[in-house]
C-alpha cells in the first residue's frame, strides 16, 4: 500500500510539472507570434563563459546556480517590462540589423528590456564592488575609457576603435571625445541600473547626439551608420535604434546578434 502511495505522489509531481512546461511553452509561443525572434539558447552563445545551458523553465550558470526564464506574468505593459523585466521580456523585441529605413516606434526599444539579476549575475554589481574588480582602462582616440574585461568587452572596443580610426576624419570625429564607459548609474526614466554599470557601454560625441529626453521635436539621428555598422559587427546594439532614441549609446549585447535568429523578423521595414 505504502509503494502504491509514492507512485501516486510521483504521478501527481510529474503532472505538475508538465503543467508547468506546458505553460512555459505557450507563453513563449505568444511571445514569438507577437514577432519575437530571439531564442533563450541566444543567451548560452552569446555568454559562454558564464552560462553552461538551460532546460525548459531557465537557464543554468557555470557555478550551478539558475535563474528563471519567465515571471509567469503573460499581460505586462511596455513600461512594467522597462521596470521589471524577466528573461524572456529581455529577449521579445528584435533589434533591426542594417541601416534603419524610417525612424523606430514609439514602443521599438530592443534591448531596453533589461533584467538586471541576470547581467549582476554576468558582470558583477557596482553598488557592491564587485563590477569594479573587473574593469580596464583602454585608448579611446584621444582619451581613454573603463570598461569590463568579462566577456572580452575590452577586446572588443579596441578593435572597434581600430576599425573606426581607419574611417575618414569627417565620420570618425563624430566618436570622439567618448562621453565615458563604466559609471555606476541607474537609467532616469526605469531607475534600474545602466548598461554603464557593467562597463559594458560607451556614449559617443555628445556633440553630434541626440536624446530622447533632450529633443522634444522628436526622432533624430547624426551619427553615421559606417560608425554603427562596425559597433554592431562586434556585438554592440546602438541606441539610435530606439523609439527612445539615444544616438550616443553603444552596449554590448551579443544575443541579438545570434546566428540562430529568424533573419526575416530583424528588418525594421
Amino acid at each position: 500500500m505504502a509503494s502504491h502511495g509514492i507512485e501516486n505522489e510521483r504521478i501527481v509531481r510529474l503532472q505538475k510539472i508538465g503543467l508547468l512546461l506546458a505553460g512555459f511553452e505557450l507563453l513563449f509561443s505568444a511571445i514569438a507570434a507577437r514577432g519575437q525572434a530571439i531564442s533563450p539558447d541566444a543567451l548560452i552563445r552569446a555568454y559562454p563563459d558564464q552560462i553552461a545551458g538551460r532546460d525548459d523553465t531557465g537557464i543554468i550558470f557555470r557555478d550551478g546556480t539558475r535563474q528563471i526564464l519567465s515571471d509567469g506574468k503573460t499581460d505586462k505593459s511596455f513600461d512594467e517590462k522597462l521596470k521589471n523585466a524577466s528573461l524572456i521580456d529581455q529577449l521579445s523585441l528584435p533589434y533591426p540589423k542594417g541601416a534603419l529605413t524610417k525612424p523606430p516606434g514609439p514602443q521599438d526599444d530592443p534591448g531596453r528590456f533589461r533584467n538586471i539579476a541576470f547581467f549582476d549575475k554576468v558582470y558583477g554589481d557596482c553598488d557592491k564592488g564587485e563590477t569594479q574588480k573587473r574593469l580596464t582602462d583602454i585608448p579611446w582616440f584621444t582619451g581613454k575609457v573603463r570598461v569590463t574585461t568579462v566577456n572580452g568587452v575590452a577586446e572588443r572596443l579596441r578593435a572597434v576603435a581600430m576599425e573606426i580610426d581607419r574611417l575618414p576624419q569627417d565620420i570618425k570625429r563624430h566618436a570622439y571625445p567618448s562621453a565615458g564607459a563604466f559609471n555606476c548609474r541607474v537609467v532616469k526614466d526605469t531607475g534600474k541600473r545602466s548598461m554603464h554599470a557593467y562597463g559594458a557601454a560607451i556614449d559617443l560625441n555628445t556633440a553630434f547626439s541626440d536624446y530622447w529626453l533632450w529633443r522634444k521635436a522628436g526622432y533624430r539621428n547624426r551619427i553615421p551608420y559606417e560608425i554603427v555598422e562596425i559597433f554592431e559587427r562586434h556585438g554592440f546594439i546602438w541606441g539610435g535604434k530606439w523609439g527612445h532614441f539615444d544616438t550616443m549609446h553603444f552596449e554590448y549585447r551579443p544575443e541579438f546578434f545570434d546566428p540562430g535568429s529568424d533573419e526575416k523578423e530583424q528588418h525594421s521595414d
